[in-house]
């Protein structure tokens, strides 16, 4: 984990990034820096910016004020001068169903300016990097979204890039294509490459080094998921698992409405109830506060605040 930054080391650099479309800010003074060979998770929700940031820092939007750095390389002076050492996958995977695998690759190789030889030899990276040995020939249109998602990272990266750029790479994929391809992410960071992800998976976000929150274009909190933890909510969440979970989450902010029981924040997760208080120590209290309403309790204990109660905390914050 890296708690010491060192600037010069910076593989991206954002300062002040702005960006207004009419009337409207989508990105508004977002400041931050990516470390070399460091996994960095961007989280908001739909339309908070992460997009228009991320294509702020490859030069395909012009930003109204701010800097956007990458590689040492001023993008507004430069735009083109990075394209060769960053890959960028967007949400949508930008494939031609129409092709197979390996023309897929052939084309974006060739895109990149790779030749002969080369080319060749980067392919059979990919593929063996991606898993997609044995699929070469098979037509994109074919492929499940997990081994689209596996070669459309095989295409971004046949260049060797230094930064990979993932823009909600894993949406809409099934949990085990994730978990999967979040292994070929702990490759290339081990090979040195620098990778800025948006994901609004909270299981993901733990994976990343360090994260950025963004809400309506303006960031709201940055740190190590154990940074962010500790400074939004310290130790002070209580879990409970209630016999009627929506009847006590109702009973709960109905009590947080008025102020009893020092609760900040209620949410329901499944069948369990995260309440985030001031003070730890109240769980006999709001044991006896379900209780007088009808409720059983069958367990309740103070617990490690989670990346999502964390995010939702500082959402609800920044509001």
């Amino acid at each position: 984990m890296m708690s010491n930054h060192d600037k010069q080391a910076a593989a991206i650099e954002a300062k002040d990034l702005t960006k207004q479309f009419g009337d409207f800010t989508a990105v508004d003074g977002v400041t931050f820096d990516v470390q070399r060979g460091e996994i960095f998770g961007f989280l908001g929700p739909n339309g908070s910016g992460k997009t228009t940031t991320i294509r702020m820092l490859l030069g395909l939007l012009q930003p109204n004020r701010g800097e956007a750095v990458v590689l040492g390389v001023s993008i507004a002076d430069q735009p083109g001068a990075i394209r060769s050492r960053v890959g960028y996958m967007s949400q949508h995977f930008s494939l031609y169903n129409d092709l197979t695998v390996i023309q897929n690759l052939r084309f974006y190789g060739t895109a990149y300016g790779l030749k002969n030889d080369d080319l060749e030899a980067q392919i059979q990276r990919s593929l063996r990097m991606a898993g997609l040995e044995g699929r070469e020939r098979a037509e994109t249109r074919e492929l499940s979204g997990g081994w689209r998602q596996r070669l459309a990272l095989g295409a971004a990266i046949l260049h060797r890039p230094e930064v990979l750029f993932l823009d909600e790479p894993t949406a809409g994929v099934d949990p085990l294509s994730r978990r999967e391809f979040w292994d070929l992410l702990y490759q290339l960071i081990e090979e040195g490459v620098t990778v800025l992800v948006t994901t609004h998976y909270m299981d993901e976000a733990e994976h990343c080094q360090r994260l950025a929150f963004i809400q309506r274009g303006r960031l709201i909190a940055m740190g190590t998921p154990a940074e962010l933890k500790n400074r939004v909510l310290g130790d002070k969440v209580i879990e409970l698992e209630p016999d009627d979970p929506l009847r006590a989450l109702q009973v709960l902010r109905t009590a947080q409405k008025a102020g009893e029981g020092g609760l900040r924040e209620v949410e329901l997760y499944g069948s369990l109830v995260h309440l985030v208080t001031g003070d730890s120590q109240r769980t006999e209290e709001l044991r006896r506060l379900l209780e007088r309403e009808g409720i059983g309790v069958r367990s309740i204990s103070s617990v490690e605040p989670s990346l999502e109660d964390v995010f939702i905390a500082s959402m609800r914050a920044g509001g």
